[in-house]
């Protein structure tokens, strides 16, 4: 596939902007979390990478925490996962299927 297509992914992290990414490698990360997520009903964040990882063919070309970290923040901006209120370390949660 080619790599041209981009995404911009936003943050809800305040005082940060967001960052174009490829489509594709967005798409691959989205869909490994959305999974770990369905099959989970809350998920530490720093489990979140390893989860992401094992859902992953071995030849992801990037860094998958950062892509990982870099989609999470996305998609808590467009409403469908959540940090869950009062648990630290930070956990994560779906909250809208799509």
């Amino acid at each position: 596939m080619a790599d041209s297509e981009r995404i911009f992914a936003q943050t809800v992290t305040p005082g940060k902007k967001g960052v174009n990414i490829s489509r594709d490698k967005y798409e691959v990360i989205f869909n490994a979390i959305m999974e770990v997520l369905s099959e989970r009903r809350e998920i530490k964040f720093k489990e979140l990478h390893k989860a992401v990882a094992n859902k992953l063919d071995t030849d992801f070309d990037g860094s998958i925490p950062w892509y990982t970290t870099t989609i999470k923040l996305h998609m808590e901006h467009q409403g469908l996962i959540e940090r869950v209120p009062s648990k630290h370390p930070q956990h994560l949660r779906l909250i809208k299927k799509i």
